[in-house]
């Protein structure tokens, strides 16, 4: 929200200066991200008037003016501007001027004619206005007087504030709720302009249907007939439209942008002529189809609430209106449309169909329902004031029931003390209180506080808190802590604790952490998850970004796919985060899960000269996967048995269980899932459950033993279909404290072993801490070891 300050003083009075209001304002709440000047300085430029104008005798492209500016004496000057002309006043920039950029201006001879100046352009001025005509000289109001002063008149010494306001603070979208703000702030009075209300003199009415007063509780409208739509904007609204960031587009527009950024209330127009019979709010009929007034075709669902005459659609209520009934050159008479829609209402559909409008902006944040008759009028007598025409009465419906509750709060005195930890007197909470609109009722020691219908964001007691403590000012309370009972979540200090660890070794493994949307492509996850239907949002902000996320993979594997088309060869990434699974026995039917998943592509080092490239494989990551179940010192009560995935490889892929439940799945991204996700080399992938992962388990210490230890090499043949890692367990079982580790030194699969069969070489490892293991201690362990698994999995010594 911009505004400038020169506006804001005819609503407020106050002797701030621009630093020091934003400061105000910022610690208030509203951040101030910038101010700025209106224009560049320049000095010497008057208000001139145009008393000649004639074709220059050696160039068609250029007229001589005779001009005066207050002085006395006429001053001829060459201009190139296609609309001057004799009997318009403009801003001269005499002999001796100082434009933008310290360009200095002399008497000049042009084409063989002396200028004694320039009539000057925006552009001439330093004046950004996005406009085609900005190299047109500028025209003023008549009222404009000769000789004054052209920085002066216009308050070029005005500046802008940017507002970055958020979400909840919609009554700020408008100069009246700026002021309002101010005046609570410095303790004055809102001096609201007055406007003299135009008496109708045409009966000419249109019925009013309302179908859905949910959605639309009041509506108001008027016809005005016999405008002049060529009638120029005055430049005092083209100007303060300007300074807010609003271009002039024609007469109309401008009225209605006026009014918004002044009411705070949106107003429609729709040209008459174009309206067949009466109006009807209503929801859309199956199949109707939309066309914007900048040519978009939207197909409507049946629960959007359309603004329809008897033969078309005329706007999205509350959003946008349509090209069959868009105001244009040729349009004579209007009807205006002031309405309250409901801001749960427009914010759903406004973000469905992807349009944001200064309207819906406004309506989705919430309009105070007590406005619309105002800005109808205020609209109707500028519109009258400079164009003429002929008005009616204003023809209303509404809905009271369907008004937004008015919320009253009781409001407890000593729990604002207990919030602030600080204690205001009551005739400044009161003051406070009543600037800010609210109505206020003492009741004992406490108060029963109405919230005004401005504002939507002020629902609990704590809210008012807010606003007493950000207008009394967080400044000129102590610092000091306030006194309260705090009870600590264990279990959430420690699941912090166990991703700190996480995060910190997995950037040091190389990886950089992700945060992805919890909102995902539908037909996207599903084929992760073909048989899960996720929760799918009823206005999601696009409609890639409809479905709840059931796994974190699915949003790494993209964060993938864009570093590799930005020629990144080195890919390592992990996000801990929440998925959301349906479940009929949770809270709001969804269970929610803290996950942590990692993903590698590409080559397994950064490039360097000493290093060969390679290429990552599945044992890279479960490599990182068991060194973060290492972590939690309980990593042998973790396996992994192999099971297919829709999203991995079908020959590899395993689940990941903690004694025996499956906590997560780890394997190599399947290869018609990376065709489809743009992926190119293999790409692997796991996730786990991080609440699985304990790294409070204190680890167990022991001594280093100063005995030898002894290798044994063993080469058994098994079924192919026997893990490894079930085969090592069966080895430690029976190997006891004397067995130290075990690993795989071979596998081997071919000539000289039967089909379906595998050849496993494992190397044992043996130590004791109190004596020097035998031989024959060590031959009875090898033989009680390969009895056990010879029973168990039927393995067989190899020749």
């Amino acid at each position: 929200m911009k505004f400038s300050k020169s506006w804001l003083c005819e609503w407020v009075n106050f002797s701030n200066s621009a630093s020091e209001l934003a400061k105000r304002i910022t610690m208030a709440g509203l951040e101030v991200d910038n101010i700025y000047s209106i224009s560049r300085r320049f000095t010497g430029v008057k208000i001139g008037y145009i008393l000649q104008c004639y074709t220059h005798p050696n160039t068609e492209k250029l007229k001589i003016t005779q001009v005066n500016v207050g002085t006395g004496e006429l001053l001829n000057i060459v201009c190139s501007a296609s609309n001057c002309r004799a009997g318009i006043k403009i801003p001269v920039a005499i002999v001796g001027s100082v434009l933008p950029c310290n360009v200095k201006i002399r008497q000049i001879k042009v084409c063989g004619q002396i200028s004694n100046g320039m009539l000057c352009s925006f552009s001439d001025l330093g004046i950004n206005i996005n406009n085609e005509n900005e190299n047109s000289i500028i025209e003023l109001e008549e009222e404009a007087q000769v000789g004054t002063d052209f920085y002066t008149f216009l308050n070029f010494h005005d500046v802008i504030f940017d507002l970055n306001l958020t979400p909840n603070r919609g009554d700020c979208f408008s100069i009246r709720g700026i002021a309002r703000e101010i005046a609570a702030l410095t303790q004055t009075k809102i001096m609201e302009p007055d406007f003299k209300i135009v008496k109708p003199n045409i009966k000419d009415t249109i019925p009013i249907e309302l179908q859905v007063p949910e959605v639309c509780p009041r509506y108001f409208s008027r016809i005005i007939k016999n405008i002049n739509i060529k009638a120029k904007t005055p430049f005092w609204i083209r100007e303060k439209l300007r300074r807010c960031g609003m271009q002039s587009t024609n007469l109309v527009l401008d009225i209605n942008n006026y009014v918004l950024l002044e009411q705070g209330q949106p107003i429609q127009a729709f040209d008459l002529s174009k309206i067949v019979g009466r109006i009807i709010i209503r929801n859309a009929n199956k199949n109707d189809r939309f066309k914007s007034a900048d040519g978009n075709d939207i197909m409507l669902n049946i629960d959007t609430v359309v603004v329809a005459d008897e033969d078309k659609i005329l706007s999205i209520a509350g959003i946008l209106g349509s090209q069959s009934s868009s105001v244009n050159t040729h349009t004579k008479s209007i009807l205006l449309e002031s309405a309250f829609f409901s801001p749960d209402y427009i914010s759903g559909h406004a973000r469905h169909y992807g349009i944001l409008t200064d309207a819906s902006s406004r309506f989705e944040r919430g309009v105070d329902y007590n406005l619309q008759l105002k800005a109808i009028e205020r609209a109707t007598q500028l519109l009258i004031d400079i164009s003429g025409g002929d008005v009616s009465t204003v023809v209303s419906i509404e809905s009271k029931c369907n008004y937004p509750k008015q919320k009253r709060i009781k409001f407890h005195r000593f729990k604002l003390d207990r919030i602030l930890g600080y204690h205001i007197p009551d005739l400044d909470v009161l003051m406070i209180l009543k600037h800010l609109g609210f109505l206020v009722k003492k009741e004992e020691s406490d108060w029963l506080v109405t919230v005004p219908t401005w504002r939507f964001d002020i629902t609990i007691e704590q809210d008012l808190v807010e606003e007493i403590a950000r207008i009394y000012g967080y400044d000129n309370m102590p610092n000091q802590f306030p006194l309260l009972n705090i009870e600590v979540n264990n279990t959430k200090k420690r699941d912090q604790s166990v991703i700190k660890k996480i995060r910190s070794f997995l950037v040091s493994r190389g990886y950089h952490e992700a945060i992805t949307y919890s909102f995902v492509k539908p037909e996207q996850q599903e084929l992760f998850f073909p048989d899960i239907r996720p929760f799918i949002l009823p206005y999601p902000i696009s409609s890639d970004m409809s479905a709840m996320r059931l796994g974190l993979i699915q949003g790494l594997l993209n964060a993938v796919s864009y570093n590799q088309k930005r020629q990144q060869p080195y890919v390592r990434l992990f996000e801990y985060g929440r998925t959301f699974i349906p479940c009929k026995s949770s809270e709001n039917n969804i269970q929610q899960e803290l996950m942590l998943a990692c993903v590698i592509s590409g080559t397994r080092n950064l490039k360097h000269w000493s290093i060969p490239v390679q290429e990552v494989d599945f044992f890279d990551l479960k490599g990182d996967l068991e060194s973060i179940l290492e972590l939690s010192n309980n990593n042998k009560a973790y396996k992994f048995k192999a099971e297919k995935h829709p999203a991995f490889h079908p020959g590899q892929s395993a689940a990941i269980f903690l004694e025996e439940e499956k906590v997560g799945i780890i394997g190599t991204i399947h290869p018609k899932l990376e065709s489809e996700l743009d992926l190119y080399g293999r790409t692997f992938a796991f996730e786990i459950r991080s609440s699985t992962i304990d790294t409070s388990i204190i680890p167990t210490f022991l001594e280093i033993s100063k005995y030898p230890s002894n290798r044994r090499d063993i080469s058994i043949i098994v079924d192919e279909n026997i893990t490894f890692d079930s085969i090592i367990r069966s080895c430690f079982e029976l190997g006891g404290t004397f067995l130290k580790d075990a690993k795989l030194f071979d596998l081997y699969v071919g000539n000289g072993i039967k089909k379906g069969k595998k050849s496993l070489a494992i190397a044992l490892m043996f130590q004791s801490t109190v004596c020097t293991l035998t031989e024959q201690d060590i031959s009875k362990l090898v033989k009680k070891i390969l009895i056990h698994i010879s029973k168990k999995f039927g393995a067989s010594l190899r020749d």
